[in-house]
């Protein structure tokens, strides 16, 4: 936690923030009830960005910021 990244580097949607939660093992399990899915899969991590949002992405969307640290 706390670590400075960018999420979607190499885009031009690429974002800075900081990792606020890891949600690691909890991460990639969709939720179905009676055969239908009511929700899709949890992303890995929680990265509250420096405009004041928060995301939630997979370990494919993001890469540590080591110019932030």
């Amino acid at each position: 936690m706390g670590t400075p990244v960018t999420v979607y580097p190499g885009t031009d949607d690429a974002l800075h923030g900081v990792v606020v939660e890891d949600f690691a093992d909890l991460a990639g399990t969709a939720v179905e009830i009676a055969g239908e899915r009511i929700v899709g899969p949890a992303r890995r991590w929680a990265v509250n960005l420096d405009d004041g949002g928060l995301v939630f992405v997979d370990d494919d969307s993001i890469a540590a910021d080591p110019q932030l640290a």
